[in-house]
């Protein structure tokens, strides 16, 4: 570089004029005053010169949110890129709107039930919608507090309502929120009934979305939605119950430690444990009470390295049977185990395990096909799901299913008695809760335990005793975050047109491009390789985040008992080495 050029000013940052004009008109129109103040104060800041502002400005109206079968997620503030008031009264508009067409000369108005978890806004937003709901005619029933996500799922079948929302971002970062929507009643058939929307449904409620309504063409009742009754948790409970072996009552000695992470699950587990003859769970008090900064964790999330340490901290004090966690909105649920004491003490993560969503949905699937099978109840998990599962029912002669990613699909199988996908999300009563519930599903995994317990036995020994029967089958992720989304679709056709030809020293056996449909199962944007020793690699985008997912599964057989430590060693390093061919593949 040469003085001249050193010493020029830096380019000053061009900010498109229609930019600050919309920024400007979103401002004017806010209903919030603090998301009013942050941009307002941007876009001063960005005409100053402020690139950080400029960019800032940018992303908020890089375009509307997205409304898809997940409904709206994205990091709270203001613009039309955000959660923000205006967003949900647009959206809470269209799906009045969509509500309203679909349902015109059936009778009674539709009916909407709405609940929302205790992230910042989300008591704002919920209320937002109950009254635009309510101004467009619809019959609106508001849960009355902070719940679950499996409240509200099972609230829309409970009350008969044609439409739920839950306004939840999960075990998203403290910076999000969501908008989950439901149909139930008349607007779908009984396998929808309380489950997330499906494709075409999300199209029809986006079409009916009027981005740049102005916000005070909305009607907003002051009044007139109904208030849930505070019991609609206690009937959740009851129901929930049901879930439990009528006649296995004697089995539920258990001494389990139990942390909400911050969120909404200790307002009903403890409770829901208490109704069903277990011995209330200790709570792990610094993460009892919701919080939505999630203050002792980097990640609301049980999967996370450190989420989990005030818990484990916890069961080792107290001498535990169980650790038990649901994620902020208790759809989800996780499970830590103490190691015996010679492999605790050899082992590099102390005396407890975590274990993985496909160990404990194996575990759930199992000990309930016993009361299924006479019944013809299906179990199914997704496809990016251990293979496990299939094999246990096969020999079981239990029917099994396999569907794409999700649980809007896992929820509607015709017959469903158990359904689970590895991101530690269970269905156990589907006739309760048509979605993923971390609570019936903590209370399933109790009763397996205490179960087991009485015979002297522990989830480890029921995971040794699969293993020696179907083999020891080791599962991971690999995942590759991206800047731009639109990379992910060229890595997605980098393996389409250079599909590996070895995974871990293997021959590949099977290439399947799950984009043109898969025995069963619908188009899917996803690639499946399976090498001949059966390791199996599924690539896939991530549904809500900037990533690309890759989900490996090695298998290894054993004939003995002993042999399982060595077993066990050589399907990790196995892994491992999947792990690396197919990053290799991405060129990652």
């Amino acid at each position: 570089m040469n003085a001249s050029s050193a010493s020029q000013p830096a380019p000053q940052t061009v900010l498109d004029p229609a930019l600050v004009a919309a920024a400007a008109e979103w401002a004017r129109q806010d209903p919030d005053d603090d998301d009013r103040a942050v941009l307002e104060a941007e876009i001063t800041a960005a005409q100053d010169g402020d690139g950080a502002a400029a960019a800032s400005l940018a992303s908020r109206f890089a375009g509307p949110l997205a409304f898809g079968t997940a409904g709206l997620r994205a990091e709270e503030g203001p613009g039309p890129a955000r959660m923000n008031r205006a967003v949900v009264r647009r959206t809470a508009a269209g799906l009045a709107a969509h509500l309203l067409g679909r349902l015109d000369g059936a009778g009674r108005p539709p009916r909407v039930v709405v609940g929302y978890d205790a992230r910042r806004g989300s008591k704002t937003f919920a209320l937002d919608s109950a009254a635009v709901f309510t101004a467009a005619g619809l019959e609106t029933i508001l849960l009355p507090s902070a719940l679950p996500t499996p409240v509200l799922a099972f609230a829309v079948r409970h009350t008969g309502a044609d439409a739920g929302v839950m306004v939840t971002a999960s075990h998203n970062p403290p910076t999000d929120n969501g908008y989950k929507v439901y149909l139930g009643g008349r607007m779908t058939d009984e396998a929808g009934r309380g489950a997330q929307i499906t494709a075409p449904s999300d199209q029809e409620i986006a079409a009916c979305i009027d981005h740049r309504a102005p916000l005070d063409s909305i009607p907003l009742a002051e009044d007139g939605w109904t208030v849930a009754d505070r019991g609609i948790a206690a009937s959740y409970r009851l129901a929930a119950c049901r879930v439990l072996h009528p006649e296995k009552t004697a089995h539920r000695r258990l001494n389990v430690v139990y942390t909400p992470l911050h969120g909404v699950g200790g307002a009903v587990l403890p409770d829901l444990f208490e109704d069903a003859g277990f011995e209330r769970p200790y709570t792990v008090p610094e993460q009892a009470e919701p919080d939505p900064a999630f203050p002792t964790v980097a990640f609301p999330n049980p999967e996370e390295p450190g989420a989990m340490d005030l818990a484990l901290a916890a069961a080792r004090e107290r001498g535990a049977d169980l650790v038990i966690a649901n994620d902020p909105d208790a759809d989800r649920l996780a499970l830590a185990v103490p190691l015996p004491a010679v492999e605790g003490a050899a082992g590099s993560s102390g005396d407890w395990r975590m274990l993985t969503g496909d160990e404990v949905g194996v575990l759930l699937g199992r000990h309930l096909m016993g009361r299924l099978r006479p019944a013809g109840g299906v179990v199914a998990n997704s496809v990016v799901s251990s293979r496990l599962l299939s094999r246990v029912a096969a020999e079981e002669d239990v029917p099994h299913e396999t569907t794409l990613t999700g649980f809007k699909w896992i929820s509607r199988v015709p017959g469903l008695g158990f359904g689970y996908e590895e991101a530690l999300g269970y269905c156990t009563a589907p006739e309760t809760v048509r979605d993923k519930d971390g609570m019936t599903a903590a209370l399933v995994a109790a009763e397996l335990a205490a179960e087991l317990a009485d015979q002297g036995r522990t989830l480890l020994d029921e995971l040794d005793e699969i293993a020696l029967r179907y083999g020891v089958t080791a599962t991971g992720q690999l995942s590759v975050r991206v800047a731009d989304l639109a990379l992910l679709e060229s890595m997605m056709t980098r393996l389409r047109l250079d599909p590996p030809t070895t995974l871990a020293g293997h021959p590949v056996v099977e290439t399947v491009d799950l984009d043109q449909g898969y025995r069963s199962l619908p188009g899917t944007d996803a690639l499946m390789y399976v090498s001949a020793d059966d390791s199996r690699v599924i690539v896939r985008p991530s549904g809500t985040e900037p990533k690309l997912k890759c989900y490996l599964e090695v298998v290894r057989p054993v004939t003995a008992a002993a042999e399982l430590p060595r077993v066990r060693a050589d399907a990790a390093e196995a892994l491992a080495e999947l792990s690396g061919s197919i990053g290799a593949a991405l060129g990652h």
